[in-house]
């Protein structure tokens, strides 16, 4: 009996080639099989920094991307009670679309306008999350005008924590709130994600004491108060889980508004995350809510950074959860800027542990080591 193939060898070569151009034009779709490059990212502020106020400032921020190898930027985009962006949401419910200084301009269109030609992704970080004011007793215009959004502590004050004030983020007119600056960044602007940070979603475990959320935990508590020691382990689980819940539902929101949005969260260290501002991270990553987690891994030395990172990854996420990270560096705050030695192990620390990409705070340090980020633009650090 003849063999068919043997009689047809330029079917069989086109067989074998047609499978190749398919398998090609199949893996080059979004999202199939493509790998994502690394995250290699800064987040860019309003204070302590003049980019955002001029469209000549965020032209310089995005060359100093392409020169240093960048390809994120995390741009705040709710601070202090206001948008940097022109929102509907604020002006039907304050009368004020956006910051004061930033009247007449949209920071956010500009920075996606001049970003995303040269390939540079715009994450929309919403800074303040649940906080409505710093250093400001009243909380702010957004409590001044609306007095029972308040956060709560045991003698029934204003919420704060580190000169922040809070909103109560239990509250579902405040969730409402939130929630709807967030979606409608995500539906107004081309933007590659958005990010909360330690205080979205979050609240300190000193808060609880307003009359709403008592209310709801004695309901489910036979009538009990909660405890007077804010701390206490069950009531820190029990105000967790709420907090949990919302993350739950603005996952889920978001991933309807744009499948192809990145959900990242930049939380405090876990365990101290929850035990602080209730934020049970973890979870968030095992309960598939976040396309990526940015821990603030914050340190001044070396070993602190090390034993932080190595926590992380024994404990808190698994080898299959690992490529959601992408760790927050600390580079520069007030006076101090990270020297580059110190810099150069980080980095080379997060190589060592399989983890390519990370994200530095904040922007302004950048220029002030250029000689660690032009090596860092070449990849340098990986090992070898």
């Amino acid at each position: 009996m003849n063999n068919p193939t043997s009689r047809s060898p330029v079917r069989g070569l086109f067989i074998v080639l047609l499978g190749m151009v398919c398998f090609a034009l199949f893996s080059c779709q979004p999202g199939r099989n493509t790998p994502e490059p690394a995250r290699r990212g800064f987040w860019l502020t309003n204070v302590d920094s003049d980019a955002l106020f001029s469209r000549k400032g965020l032209e310089e921020v995005v060359e100093n991307c392409q020169r240093y190898g960048f390809n994120t930027i995390y741009v705040v985009t709710w601070n202090r009670g206001y948008t940097l962006y022109p929102s509907e949401v604020m002006d039907s419910l304050f009368g004020i679309p956006i910051d004061p200084r930033l009247q007449g301009r949209d920071p956010l269109r500009e920075l996606i306008e001049l970003a995303h030609p040269h390939d540079i992704e715009v994450i929309a970080w919403f800074e303040f999350g649940f906080a409505s004011s710093y250093d400001d007793p009243t909380g702010g215009h957004l409590l001044r005008a609306k007095p029972e959004w308040a956060a709560r502590d045991t003698a029934g004050q204003i919420a704060t924590k580190n000169k922040f004030q809070w909103m109560n983020a239990f509250d579902p007119a405040v969730q409402g709130f939130v929630t709807s600056l967030i979606l409608e960044v995500v539906e107004k602007y081309e933007v590659d994600g958005i990010q909360g940070d330690d205080r979205l979603p979050a609240l300190p475990s000193l808060a609880g004491y307003d009359s709403l959320t008592v209310a709801a935990y004695r309901a489910e508590h036979d009538g009990a108060s909660p405890p007077e020691n804010p701390k206490d382990s069950a009531w820190v689980d029990w105000r967790a889980d709420r907090i949990n819940q919302f993350m739950s539902d603005l996952s889920r929101q978001l991933k309807e508004a744009d499948p192809n949005l990145t959900r990242s969260f930049s939380p405090s260290i876990y365990p101290w995350s929850k035990y602080e501002y209730l934020q049970d991270w973890p979870t968030w990553v095992e309960q598939g809510w976040v396309d990526e987690v940015c821990p603030q891994i914050y340190r001044y030395d070396f070993p602190a950074y090390e034993k932080a990172l190595t926590d992380i990854i024994d404990s808190q996420v698994t080898p299959q959860q690992q490529h959601l990270l992408a760790p927050g560096i600390l580079l520069k705050v007030g006076d101090y800027v990270v020297p580059d030695t110190f810099l150069q192990q980080m980095v080379e620390a997060n190589r060592a542990a399989g983890i390519d990409g990370e994200v530095f705070f904040f922007y302004e340090g950048i220029p002030l080591r250029s000689q660690f980020f032009e090596k860092y633009a070449t990849d340098a650090f990986a090992p070898q």
